[in-house]
């Protein structure tokens, strides 16, 4: 038993790596695309080990590789990423090359920094919502954008909607969220009249397509259209190419939370499961308060 392991030492790492992708292709009937993110990962345990031999890495060793790569920038989802194809890899080297431990396990990549999410000013969505509807597709934009900023829709449930879906009597709109669960919001008035005169010219254009917003050739928009198109009038009304269907979203939150500080009325509209999805716009919300205050309270004003 010695002399086996004592010959599964001496494998050297690139060789054991070939194995494991050669098994990966062939066991695990893996793409190429994805063994090539396994030989990268894998090659980057390898150079961090340097002379060490695998089967002798203990766990401290793998917090150091990962504290290695945490400090030179690689971000904690590829670090994550990176430690499961490592895992992967001791998985492998215990059941077909006798390795006894796994020192990847139970160690976890650093917490990633929780980004909020982009949202406009209220001014900024005034702006890029005064747009001229000069024409069909025209008005199928400001219809689409000003419901998307009204209702705080999903891209997917924007592109999923129907004209029956619209009640232009109660105001509202009826949306299939994820895990298909349908929900009633509101439309403001400035939605619903987008919208009422997109109505009067869409059946000129869809035909017999079962959709509420359609392209030029009659069919059910595509979400990258929508996309393109935002990104055109976000620069056309002198604002940021970074403007994207998930920032109207995130400012009707945003905006919503501002004035009415009902967070679990936001979440219902939203279409969150969980609070805990919705409260990221309690930081937003926070945001624009902690800039009220830095102008307007005497004693948060800096001397000069």
């Amino acid at each position: 038993m010695k002399a086996d392991r004592a010959a599964h030492s001496s494998t050297q790492p690139a060789a054991l790596l070939e194995q494991y992708l050669n098994h990966l292709a062939h066991e695990r009937r893996m793409s190429v695309h994805t063994r090539d993110g396994y030989r990268r990962d894998i090659e980057a345990l390898i150079e961090l080990a340097g002379a060490s031999l695998l089967d002798k890495l203990q766990v401290h060793d793998i917090r150091r590789f990962v504290a290695k790569l945490h400090g030179g920038g690689l971000s904690a989802r590829s670090i994550a990423r990176m430690l499961s194809g490592w895992r992967g890899f001791y998985r492998y080297l215990a059941r077909d090359h006798g390795y006894a431990d796994n020192p990847c396990l139970g160690l976890r990549a650093p917490k990633s920094p929780k980004r909020l999410p982009q949202a406009l000013s209220p001014d900024e969505a005034n702006q890029l919502l005064d747009l001229e509807a000069d024409g069909d597709l025209a008005l199928r934009d400001k219809a689409m954008f000003e419901l998307f900023y009204s209702s705080g829709l999903r891209l997917s449930e924007l592109t999923g909607l129907a004209p029956v879906d619209v009640n232009f009597i109660d105001g509202t709109v009826r949306v299939t969220g994820k895990g298909s669960k349908t929900r009633v919001v509101p439309v403001g008035t400035q939605a619903t009249r987008a919208l009422s005169a997109w109505m009067s010219v869409r059946a000129l254009i869809a035909g017999h397509e079962d959709a509420l917003f359609v392209n030029r050739q009659g069919g059910r928009l595509s979400r990258r259209s929508v996309q393109q198109r935002l990104t055109t009038w976000a620069l056309k009304q002198g604002l940021s190419a970074r403007v994207h269907p998930h920032v109207l979203r995130h400012s009707f939150a945003s905006h919503v939370l501002q004035s009415s500080g009902d967070l679990r009325a936001v979440q219902e509209m939203l279409g969150h499961a969980s609070i805990s999805s919705t409260q990221v716009y309690t930081h937003l919300d926070f945001q624009h308060l902690a800039k009220v205050y830095d102008a307007a309270h005497p004693r948060a004003k800096r001397k000069s």
